[in-house]
């Protein structure tokens, strides 16, 4: 395949449903659906891990959560682990940033030539306070979700203004000195992320009454018990009123119609300058949003609303119109970049287990496996996710483990885990995990993260000097301060 130049455009928690070309009744997304509709969307498509840090970690490197070690938003991106950028930079390629990494430190080395207004965590550091476990910390007493919300400004608002000015302005510098050797550039953005605050001609598109009640709204159901302690860290109820949801809901359809506004104008500038005839371009995000379904908001599960992505691929070589229902994850961007840019063939490794997309896109692969996994805030253990064809198998160390149809039961309401005429269908699943890791032995992933954790919290002071510091939600826009809750 033909090297091009590759456009990898990232946003932060979109919820792979709520987008006009994944079918949802409501949002505005014409420039993301126009994507789409020029080249291939990925209808399974997944993180492999639903929390940011982690997210980006394996996609800088490839490579999945248990593999590398950054288990949760207290273990930042460092270079240690060598991911695509430094493969782009061996070979001489150009490989730039333009938003938020959410690594440790800029000078760290990432594989990046430059990093443009890049967001880290907070001071090198991080939310240490999700990495206490066993007990958990006592739930927050505020929640910005359900506080910062509406329409209005924010600084993360107008830091995706900025990374949208520089990437179109990079371009048509691109465009102005080419030297026929294909680039990689990475423009990262933090919307529709948390806090929930939209602009108002972009809210205004979305009355209360048009939309609809989250899933299992007003409901009182029993959950799985792992999913139920996860809940309970930050409880829907607590913190939410019917009002508030619908501003939260109408917030949040806004800020994604938003980022469809910013990706519709760096794609304009691609048609501007030229570059559209020569360059990939994807988008995803690095994990999804619950969005108040199972009275649940933000991430850190492994069902559709949190685990699942948007994934769209369009340019040369990329079939278009085409709706690819191969699984994917973000550990595919490996491969995809290193064959985008002619670096590699695309096909996974010992350590690298992504295919490249453009493949997937144009190569029948029936019995192809998403993997994802979670170790962070508000898991009493590890969560691990396997979806091969119509089927997802959800295990939990030291819990009884999940089973859905997907093509009979998209909205998960149905475990058929404990039915004995699903048991062939679930021990063929489990021997696919297996294939990744053994989730359940003495010195399992779930031990590792647990004790790799355990010795963050000791090194920050320990367990009450970390809860007693607090936490924040959400990580500033560059050029402002982390604001500390209890």
């Amino acid at each position: 395949m033909e090297p091009t130049n590759l456009l990898f455009i990232m946003s932060d928690e979109h919820q792979r449903g709520v987008l006009g070309c994944y079918g949802h009744p409501l949002v505005q997304t014409p420039n993301l659906d126009r994507l789409a509709a020029r080249g291939t969307r990925f209808a399974n498509a997944y993180t492999n891990c639903p929390i940011c840090v982690p997210a980006r970690a394996s996609f800088a490197t490839g490579q999945y959560t248990h593999r590398i070690g950054y288990w949760d938003n207290a273990h930042p991106y460092d270079g240690r682990v060598k991911g695509w950028g430094h493969r782009l930079q061996a070979a001489g390629h150009s490989s730039v940033s333009i938003g938020k990494l959410h690594y440790r430190f800029e000078t760290d080395p990432t594989g990046f030539d430059r990093m443009i207004i890049p967001l880290n965590v907070v001071d090198g550091v991080g939310a240490v306070k999700h990495a206490v476990k066993h007990p958990f910390p006592p739930a927050p007493k505020v929640s910005t979700l359900a506080t910062k919300i509406g329409p209005g400004e924010s600084g993360y608002l107008r830091y995706d203004d900025d990374i949208t000015r520089q990437t179109c302005e990079w371009l048509r510098d691109a465009a102005a000195n080419r030297d026929g050797r294909p680039w990689m550039l990475f423009s990262s953005h933090v919307c529709p992320h948390y806090p929930l605050i939209a602009p108002p001609d972009l809210y205004a598109l979305y009355p209360h009454d048009a939309i609809p009640w989250p899933k299992h709204h007003g409901e009182k159901r029993a959950y799985h018990p792992w999913f139920e302690t996860l809940r309970q860290q930050k409880p829907d109820d607590r913190f939410f009123t019917d009002e508030t949801r619908k501003v939260a809901i109408a917030s949040y359809l806004g800020m994604v119609t938003f980022v469809d506004r910013n990706i519709g104008m760096i794609l304009d500038t691609l048609e501007e300058t030229g570059l559209a005839e020569t360059t990939r371009v994807i988008y995803v995000s690095d994990h999804g949003e619950n969005l108040g379904a199972r009275g649940m908001w933000g991430k850190s599960n492994m069902y559709e609303e949190s685990a699942a992505i948007p994934m769209i691929m369009a340019g040369p070589g990329v079939p278009e119109g085409k709706v690819c229902e191969t699984p994917a994850t973000l550990v595919d961007g490996y491969a995809t970049i290193l064959h985008a840019l002619g670096v590699a063939d695309g096909e996974p490794d010992e350590l690298h287990p992504g295919r490249s997309l453009l493949k997937v896109a144009t190569e029948a692969m029936p019995d192809r496996a998403a993997f994802s996994e979670y170790h962070a805030v508000g898991a009493e253990s590890g969560a691990f996710m396997i979806r091969r064809g119509d089927w997802k198998y959800i295990h939990y160390t030291g819990f009884a483990p999940e089973l859905f149809n997907l093509a009979d039961d998209p909205e998960e309401e149905t475990d058929l885990a404990g039915r004995p005429e699903y048991r062939a269908v679930l021990d063929e699943l489990h021997g696919e995990l297996l294939r990744v890791l053994s989730p359940d032995r003495p010195d399992s992933v779930d031990a590792r993260a647990k004790e790799n954790q355990a010795a963050l919290v000791e090194k920050h002071g320990g367990r009450d000097a970390v809860v007693n510091k607090g936490s924040f939600q959400g990580t500033p826009a560059p050029g402002e301060k982390a604001e500390f809750i209890e």
